[in-house]
């Protein structure tokens, strides 16, 4: 059983950044991928990144070039840095554990979700 806690959303202007951090409680094998989803009502779930305990990485197309995710195996933490947010990103990001070769589709395991929203 794998344990997820979001840290770090907000509120932030259109064109700023905001980082976001997960910390895992429990053992997340080399399978699983460890990243970051979000949703905006009335949509599904989609992915934002990814990134394997091997270091491969997945970005959703929106996130390509502004969004850079990290993880700290020792420590067992996820990372997502956001830069040049738009107001379209604002949405409920949920740390997950995937399977690797499942990353887009239904998560192992989701935190309870951290609001994002990019406004001024």
């Amino acid at each position: 059983q794998v344990q997820l806690e979001e840290y770090g959303g907000g509120l932030v202007q259109p064109g700023g950044s905001l980082n976001l951090t997960c910390k895992a409680s429990g053992t997340v094998y080399m399978r699983y991928a460890m990243g970051w989803y979000r949703q905006v009502p009335g949509k599904e779930r989609e992915l934002v990144a990814t990134q394997t305990k091997s270091g491969t990485t997945k970005y959703a197309f929106f996130a390509e070039g502004r969004f850079t995710i990290s993880r700290d195996i020792d420590r067992n933490t996820v990372t997502l840095q956001m830069t040049s947010l738009k107001p379209e990103d604002t949405a409920v990001y949920y740390c997950v554990v995937v399977h690797f070769q499942r990353v887009g589709g239904p998560p192992e395991y989701s935190g309870q979700g951290t609001q994002v929203t990019v406004s001024s």
